[in-house]
C-alpha cells in the first residue's frame, strides 16, 4: 500500500480515536519542566504528569502526533534510517487497558490499516533479567494473533526494558515492532536490532508495570500505563518500499534543492549522498526548533543552543564539500517551510526568525572557519620551522574545539603543505569529549521528567512571575519559554528593554505577597475557548474544542497549563529574582530561587 506522511497521520489518529482515544495537540519541541532533557524526545514527555497519576482532562485514553528531536545518534544520520527531527505517533493508556489490547491494535492497525503481512511483522519483548520474569504474556499475545515464533524474539533488558528515569519509580518491558525489509541476512545471527538494514523498527509499545524501589526491588505498580510511539518518516519508507527514509516525499524536495544548488564537481557517489542527507536532516531539525511557538532556543554555547548551533555548523561543512552556491540555507530552509505548513503553521508564521537566524549563524561560522584558517597557517609555520610533518591528534581537535574547524578541513590544508594529521589522536581526543556532550545533549534513555517537589513549586512559581510582569509591565510581556530545575527557575518572557530595578522590586514583592497570603492553587477542567473566555493566559497549547486543565491562583492568575502544582502558594516559601538579562532581540530573561529567604 502507498502511503504519504499526511495520509498515515490522519488514518493513525482517528484509528486510535475509533477505539475511544480522544485526539490531543501534540506540545513543543522544547520541552515545559523538564530539567532532564534539552528536547521533545518523545510523544511521553509532555504527559509525564499524567503518566505518573495526575488526571488528563482528556480521559485515559489518548493519541497524537508529536514533534521530537533527538541527537544521541547524530553520527549515525545519513544511514537509511537514522533522524535528528521525526514525527512520532503516539497512543496512550493511563491505567486504563494494558497488554492485550495495546498488542491487538498494534497489530490491527499494521496489517489492516497499512496493510502489512503478518510474515513481515518481527517483533522483540523482554527475555526476563534480574529476577523479572520474560514476558510471557505479550508473547502469548502475538502468538494468539498469528505471529510464529521464529518471528518472535525476546532479547535483554538493553533492548526490551523502559525505565527508571533514575534510580527509582515507573518502569516496565516493552515490545517493539520491526518490519523485514527482504534484504538478505548478513550473517546467521541477524535478527531484529541488527543494524544491517534488514529489519526497521517502526513501532514500540511500553508496558509501565513494575516500580523500582530504593533497595532494587522491582515491585508491580499500583497502576499502569502504555505507551506507544510510531515513526512517521520510518512507516512510510517501509509502506513505500523505499530502501531510506530520504526517499520519502518528506525529503525528496529537500534533497531536489540541495542538488540544484550544488556545484561541486568529481565528488565520489557514497560522499555526494551522505553530505545531501545530513544537510537535508540537520537543517529540517534547525528549521523546526527555530520556527517552534516558543522560539526560545537560538545558536549558541549551551544545552540547547549549542544543540542548535552544531547542527547548522555541520551542515555548512557539508554544504562546502557540495560547493553549494551562496544563500543556500535559506533556500532550503522555504522548502523545508514550504512543505511542513500546513501541518505546522507555526513554521510560516516565524519565517523571518527562521530566515534570519540560520543566515547570521552561518555567517558567523564563515568568520570562525576563517580565524580557523589562520590559525592553522600559524601552527603549520612553526612545525615546518622544527621540520615536523604531523598535526598532532591534540591540536587538530583544539582547532575544531576552539575555531569550530572541522578535521576534514585540517586534513585537506595540511595534505596541501605536505602534512599530515595523526587521526588515531584526535579520535581519543573527540571521543572523550563527546562523553561530555551526550551528557549536555540530553540523549534519550527513556526518562520521565523531574516531577520532584522542589520542580513542582518552582513552576507554581512561575505563574506568579508570568502574572506579575504583566501587572507591572502589562500584557504584552509574555512568555516565551522556561527552564526549571532543583536549583532555580530560568523565564523567558517578551520585552523590548532592560528591567528597571524598581520595575524587578515591584515584580518580586508582588510574587511574595501571593505566597504570604497563602491562596489555594484550584485546577478546572475546561475547553481552551471557555478558558480564554475567562481571562486565562493560554500560551503553547491546544486546538480549538480541546480539553485543557486550568490553574486559577485567586484573583491574582489563572493560566492554562498541563505542569505539576502545588496546593496553596504557601508552599513556595518565597521568592527571590537573582538576575534580569537579554535572552535575545526582544526577549528578556529571568532567574530566580524560592524558599525561605531569611
Amino acid at each position: 500500500m502507498k502511503l504519504t506522511a499526511n495520509e498515515l497521520r490522519e488514518k493513525y489518529l482517528r484509528f486510535f480515536e475509533s477505539k475511544g482515544h480522544t485526539i490531543i495537540s501534540g506540545a513543543s519541541v522544547i520541552p515545559e519542566n523538564d530539567p532532564t532533557v534539552l528536547f521533545t524526545t518523545a510523544g511521553m514527555h509532555p504527559l509525564v504528569p499524567y503518566l505518573l497519576g495526575q488526571k488528563h482532562p482528556a480521559g485515559t485514553r489518548l493519541t497524537d502526533v508529536q514533534k521530537c528531536v533527538r541527537t544521541g545518534d547524530i553520527d549515525a544520520v545519513g544511514d537509511p534510517a537514522h533522524l535528528t527531527f521525526f514525527e512520532m505517533l503516539g497512543n496512550w493508556s493511563l491505567n486504563d487497558y494494558f497488554k492485550k489490547e495495546a498488542i491487538a491494535w498494534s497489530f490491527e492497525f499494521l496489517t489492516k490499516e497499512l496493510g502489512f503481512k503478518p510474515e513481515q511483522i518481527n517483533v522483540t519483548v523482554f527475555a526476563g533479567e534480574e529476577g523479572i520474569p520474560r514476558d510471557d504474556e505479550a508473547i502469548a499475545i502475538w502468538k494468539s494473533l498469528g505471529i510464529a515464533d521464529d518471528h518472535i524474539f525476546p532479547s535483554p533488558r538493553e533492548d526490551n526494558w523502559w525505565g527508571p528515569a533514575g534510580q527509582t519509580g515507573p518502569c516496565g518491558p516493552d515490545t517493539e515492532m520491526f518490519i523485514d525489509t527482504g534484504k538478505e541476512k548478513c550473517s546467521e545471527h541477524c535478527r531484529p536490532g541488527c543494524h544491517c538494514g534488514k529489519y526497521i523498527e517502526i513501532w514500540n509499545d511500553v508496558f509501565m508495570q513494575y516500580n523500582k524501589t530504593e533497595d532494587g526491588r522491582y515491585e508491580p505498580l499500583g497502576r499502569h500505563n502504555v505507551d506507544t510511539g510510531m515513526g512517521v518518516e520510518r512507516t512510510i519508507c517501509m509502506m513505500n518500499g523505499y530502501p531510506t527514509v530520504f526517499e520519502t516525499e518528506l525529503f525528496t524536495p529537500i534533497i531536489a534543492k540541495i542538488r540544484e544548488l550544488a556545484t561541486a564537481e568529481n565528488l565520489e557517489a557514497e560522499s555526494r549522498t551522505k553530505a545531501e542527507r545530513i544537510i537535508a536532516d540537520h537543517l529540517r531539525t534547525s528549521v523546526f526548533i527555530l520556527g517552534d511557538p516558543k522560539q526560545s532556543v537560538k545558536p549558541g554555547n549551551l544545552g540547547a543552543n549549542y544543540v542548535l548551533r552544531r547542527l547548522i555548523r555541520r551542515s555548512v561543512r557539508y554544504a562546502k564539500m557540495l560547493a553549494l552556491k551562496p544563500g543556500y540555507c535559506e533556500a532550503i530552509a522555504e522548502v523545508v517551510i514550504g512543505e511542513y505548513r500546513h501541518v505546522y503553521p507555526e513554521l510560516e508564521q516565524n519565517r523571518e526568525t527562521v530566515l534570519r537566524e540560520l543566515r547570521d549563524e552561518v555567517a558567523r561560522f564563515e568568520k570562525t572557519l576563517e580565524q580557523g584558517e589562520r590559525e592553522f597557517n600559524k601552527i603549520a609555520s612553526v612545525m615546518k620551522e622544527h621540520g615536523q610533518t604531523q598535526i598532532s591528534g591534540k591540536t587538530a581537535f583544539k582547532l575544531y574545539d576552539t575555531y569550530g574547524f572541522p578535521l576534514e578541513f585540517t586534513v585537506e590544508l595540511a595534505t596541501e603543505q605536505g602534512m599530515t594529521v595523526d587521526r588515531e589522536g584526535y579520535e581519543a581526543a573527540f571521543n572523550k569529549h563527546q562523553e561530555l556532550s551526550k551528557q549536555n545533549a540530553g540523549t534519550f534513555h527513556g526518562g520521565l521528567a523531574d516531577h520532584s517537589e522542589v520542580i513542582t513549586r518552582m513552576h507554581t512559581a512561575t505563574h506568579l512571575l508570568h502574572a506579575a510582569l504583566h501587572k507591572v509591565l502589562g500584557p504584552t510581556a509574555l512568555q516565551k519559554g522556561s527552564n526549571i530545575t532543583a536549583e532555580r527557575l530560568r523565564f523567558d518572557f517578551t520585552w523590548p528593554e532592560k528591567m528597571t530595578p524598581e520595575q524587578i522590586q515591584q515584580v518580586e514583592d508582588l510574587v511574595n505577597e501571593q505566597i504570604k497570603k497563602a491562596v489555594p492553587v484550584v485546577k478546572t477542567m475546561t475547553t481552551l475557548e471557555a478558558a480564554k473566555a475567562e481571562g486565562a493566559t493560554a500560551l503553547f497549547t491546544a486546538k480549538y474544542g480541546e480539553q485543557v486543565s486550568m490553574y486559577t491562583i485567586g484573583d491574582f492568575s489563572k493560566e492554562v497549563c498541563g505542569g505539576p502544582h502545588v496546593q496553596n502558594t504557601s508552599e513556595l516559601g518565597g521568592f527571590k529574582i537573582l538576575k534580569e538579562q537579554s535572552s535575545s532581540a526582544g526577549v528578556r530573561r529571568i532567574k530566580a530561587v524560592i524558599g525561605n529567604m531569611k
